[in-house]
């Protein structure tokens, strides 16, 4: 019993570090995201084709760092490669204030602000680590708070970030995102040393070749993924052109559906431990295929506005739920599952912007809302047909103690 207390107690006093990592970390990532396309364009004078290479370097980079930095965890978990991933784009958004070479941008890109998308999969892998300590469900439960403040940090930044512009333009803006960055090294610092996960069986290595279940569920991840974002393209386009709306129901439209994901992933904590994840899963997908029907069909504010909501619950109940999922599938790889889920959406980034503009282009926007919908569903389908997790890792016991008084760590 005194165990069981000891890793509750341990959980609490490090749970508030991880909130605050997670905090910061979406806070960087929303300030700056909506607006480096226009940094590009605006400030560094590029064409829309010299933009589109910019990001895709980045998303590129983003995919191989992401992947490397999480086998470097699950080699030896410890805190360098979540350093790595957030102190990199720390030093690379400084950079970029420095300079509008084109070239220069693409070293930037490809060297420093790819690692930050790895920072999602590398700080989420250290929150497993740590909270796997705890008995009773404490890991995917409190994997679900951090989502929630995530999704919270997405509602905060962009206000932050229009007004690090407005008041000090792109210069202010770059600083206030590097400094953002550099910041989350403080609660990764206070984390303290990582601890070792006990183990059933001896393993010397991470198995190199992922599962069919894994890749079916990482596939069908992406398919969602590349929904969410390929809808995130059309719908302003469809809502003021085909729908004729005011450009600032848009943005009601948006907040609505960013809103709706907090209370949604909060919600899920609430579940039973017997409700299996990859139900609640499902159930999300198919909630998403019904939000672009509703869109597709609709025209009045009310109509757009139920459909936000149902799009934050389903978005809360697959990439919330996701990351536990995707880390039961892989328990003896924490690292590896993480950065599978995050380069599922790297990945579905990368496309989408095609699968929309392509779409939309030949046969308008409520086609391209359709079909992100059929993309969604096909998502559906590969979910039941990947195994669901063994109950034995749905329900996760506390590992045994290698010591009475102290749990081994690792260096970092």
């Amino acid at each position: 019993m005194r165990m069981v207390f000891g890793a509750g107690r341990m959980v609490e006093a490090k749970l508030p570090h991880l909130l605050v990592c997670v905090l910061l970390l979406g806070i960087a990532d929303s300030m700056i995201g909506p607006y480096l396309v226009l940094f590009g364009a605006d400030r560094a004078l590029l064409s829309p084709l010299q933009v589109g290479v910019f990001l895709s370097v980045i998303a590129v980079s983003g995919l191989f760092v992401t992947s490397w930095l999480g086998r470097r965890f699950d080699r030896g978990a410890g805190r360098w490669p979540a350093l790595v991933a957030v102190l990199a784009p720390a030093v690379g958004y400084l950079a970029l204030s420095t300079t509008t070479s084109y070239a220069l941008l693409l070293v930037i890109g490809a060297g420093l602000l790819g690692a930050g998308l790895a920072g999602f999969s590398q700080v989420f892998a250290l929150a497993r680590t740590h909270l796997d300590r705890a008995s009773g469900g404490a890991s995917g439960r409190g994997t679900l708070a951090l989502r929630s403040v995530f999704s919270l940090a997405w509602a905060i930044g962009p206000i932050l970030g229009s007004a690090a512009l407005a008041w000090r333009g792109y210069s202010g803006l770059l600083l206030l995102t590097s400094l953002a960055f550099a910041l989350i090294a403080v609660p990764l610092l206070l984390l303290g040393a990582t601890p070792v996960a006990a183990r059933t069986a001896p393993q010397s290595r991470t198995p190199s070749r992922l599962q069919r279940p894994v890749l079916l569920v990482a596939a069908s991840f992406m398919l969602f993924n590349t929904a969410m974002c390929a809808g995130s393209v059309a719908l302003p386009l469809y809502v003021t052109r085909t729908l004729a709306r005011p450009d600032h129901d848009v943005g009601l439209l948006a907040s609505t559906g960013a809103l709706a994901e907090i209370p949604a992933a909060l919600g899920l904590i609430l579940l039973p431990a017997r409700v299996r994840p990859q139900r609640v899963i499902l159930l999300g997908m198919l909630l998403f295929v019904v939000y672009f029907a509703l869109v597709a069909a609709g025209s009045s504010l009310p109509l757009l506005i139920a459909a936000q909501v149902a799009r934050g619950v389903a978005i809360a109940a697959v990439n919330a739920l996701g990351i536990t999922y995707i880390q039961d599938l892989m328990p003896e790889a924490t690292g590896r599952a993480t950065a599978l889920f995050g380069n599922a959406f790297i990945t579905a980034s990368l496309v989408s912007g095609l699968v929309a503009g392509a779409t939309a282009q030949a046969l308008g926007y409520r086609a391209a809302l359709l079909l992100c919908g059929l993309i969604s569903a096909a998502g559906c389908l590969l979910l039941i047909s990947a195994r669901p997790v063994p109950r034995d890792l749905a329900a996760r016991a506390d590992p045994p103690p290698r010591s009475a008084t102290t749990p081994q760590r690792s260096g970092n």
